[in-house]
C-alpha cells in the first residue's frame, strides 16, 4: 500500500469511528452489526450499495407524501427487488406507496404486501412504533418477538446463510425476501419460519441462485 493510499485509508477508518461515536452505543452497535452482516452476504458490493440507495429513495419519497408513512411502511430490498410491508387504512395510499417505490429505475420488481387495517388500528400501530423507537413497550411487541425468534432459528440452522434474508412480521403475518444457494436451503428457511410460534401465515420472495 502506498503512503498516499495508507493516509486515505487511515482517514477513512477514523471517519467511520467518529461517525459511530457520534451515534452513541446503540447506533454504534447497530451499524457494526449491519456492517458485519454485509461482509458475509452473497450480494455484491455494488448490489448492496444500490439496494441501500433504493431504500433511502423510497423512504425519502414516502416522507415527502406523509412523514407518517415512514412509520407505517417497511421497505426491504434484495438485489433490486423491493418488499413493502406494514399497515395502512387506505387502498389508494397503498397503491401510491407502491407507485413511489417503482420510480427508481434500479428497481426490478415490487412486492406490495402492505396490509389494510382500520384507521384506529393504523393510528394505534403508528403510536406503538413511535414508542418502540423510544424503547417503550407496545402492541407490536408480538411481531418483534416473532422476528427475533426467526432470527435465532435461522442463525442456528445448519445449511442456512441467514445474512442473505430479510424478514418482517406484520400482525403475525411473516414475509421473507432474499436469496438461497439451493432449493434445499430455501426449504430449510421456510420450514424454520413456518414452525415459529405465534405466526398466522408466511409468504416468501426467495430466489434460488447457486453460489
Amino acid at each position: 500500500m502506498s503512503i498516499a493510499n495508507s493516509r486515505w485509508y487511515s482517514v477513512g477508518v477514523l471517519g467511520i469511528f467518529l461517525s459511530l461515536a457520534a451515534l452513541g452505543p446503540m447506533g454504534c452497535a447497530s451499524m457494526a452489526t449491519e456492517a458485519a452482516k454485509k461482509a458475509f452476504e452473497d450480494r455484491t458490493t455494488e448490489d448492496q450499495v444500490n439496494d441501500t440507495k433504493i431504500i433511502a429513495g423510497i423512504l425519502d419519497g414516502l416522507a415527502g407524501i406523509d412523514k407518517g408513512l415512514v412509520i407505517d411502511v417497511n421497505a426491504d430490498v434484495w438485489e433490486g427487488r423491493v418488499l413493502l410491508t406494514g399497515t395502512l387504512d387506505d387502498t389508494r395510499m397503498r397503491a401510491r406507496v407502491e407507485q413511489q417505490a417503482r420510480t427508481d429505475p434500479r428497481v426490478i420488481t415490487v412486492y406490495n404486501e402492505i396490509i389494510i387495517v382500520s384507521k384506529d388500528e393504523k393510528e394505534q400501530r403508528r403510536k406503538d412504533r413511535e414508542e418502540e423507537k423510544k424503547g417503550g413497550m407496545q402492541q407490536t411487541a408480538s411481531d418483534i418477538w416473532i422476528e427475533t425468534k426467526i432470527q435465532g432459528k435461522l442463525l442456528g440452522a445448519k445449511g442456512v446463510t441467514s445474512v442473505n434474508y430479510r424478514w418482517r412480521s406484520v400482525l403475525g403475518n411473516v414475509f421473507v425476501i432474499g436469496r438461497a444457494g439451493s432449493q434445499f436451503e430455501k426449504d430449510l428457511v421456510l420450514e424454520n419460519v413456518k414452525t415459529t410460534e405465534g405466526i398466522k401465515s408466511s409468504k416468501n420472495f426467495i430466489e434460488v441462485k447457486s453460489r
